[in-house]
C-alpha cells in the first residue's frame, strides 16, 4: 500500500454480529449457583444455562460468559452485554496485568478464578469481542431474562427454596 492510500474502516454489519447477554448468581452466595447466556444472532435466539452446587456469584458471571463464546461455532464479531463490573473489569482491563505478571494480581497473591478467566480468554481470542456492562435489575428485558434462566437453573438443580 502506498503511503498516500486513504484506509477506511467500515463500522461493524449490525446484520452479522452475535449479541450475548450472560447473567450468574447463587442463593447464599458462596451456595448454589445458576449462570446463564442468551446468544441472538439475526432472528435467532439461543439460550443456555446450567448450575453448580458450591461456587460463588463471581464464577458464575465468569461461567456464562466462557460458555457463550465457547458455543460460537465460528469466528465473529459478538458483543457481550454484562451486569457484573467484575467479568467487564476483569476483561477489558485487568487481565492483560494478570497475564504480564504470570497470573498475579496488584498485590502479588494468585488471581481468583483463574481457571475461567483462562477460558474466556482463549474463546475470546478467536472473535472481535466488544464488552458492555448494563445495570442490572434495571429494566433491561435481555438482562432481565438471563436473570430468570440463571435462577430457573439453580431452583431446577437444587429445589425452589434456593
Amino acid at each position: 500500500m502506498a503511503s498516500d492510500d486513504i484506509v477506511v474502516s467500515l463500522p461493524p454489519d449490525p446484520d452479522n454480529v452475535v449479541e450475548i447477554w450472560t447473567d450468574g448468581g447463587c442463593k447464599p452466595n458462596p451456595g448454589p449457583g445458576g449462570w446463564s447466556a442468551i446468544l441472538t444472532f439475526r432472528n435467532v435466539v439461543k439460550e443456555l444455562s446450567g448450575a453448580e452446587a458450591e461456587t460463588t456469584n463471581n464464577r458464575m458471571e465468569l461461567t456464562a460468559a466462557a460458555e457463550a463464546l465457547e458455543s460460537l461455532k465460528r469466528p465473529c464479531h459478538v458483543v457481550v452485554h454484562t451486569d457484573s463490573q467484575y467479568l467487564k473489569n476483569g476483561i477489558t482491563r485487568w487481565s492483560t496485568g494478570w497475564v504480564r505478571k504470570n497470573w498475579r494480581n496488584a498485590a502479588g497473591d494468585p488471581v481468583a478464578n483463574i481457571d475461567l478467566w483462562k477460558r474466556i480468554l482463549a474463546a475470546a481470542a478467536i472473535h472481535r469481542v466488544d464488552w458492555k456492562w448494563v445495570r442490572g435489575h434495571d429494566g433491561n428485558d435481555m438482562n432481565e431474562r438471563a436473570d430468570r434462566l440463571a435462577t430457573e437453573a439453580r431452583r431446577a438443580a437444587f429445589g425452589a427454596d434456593k
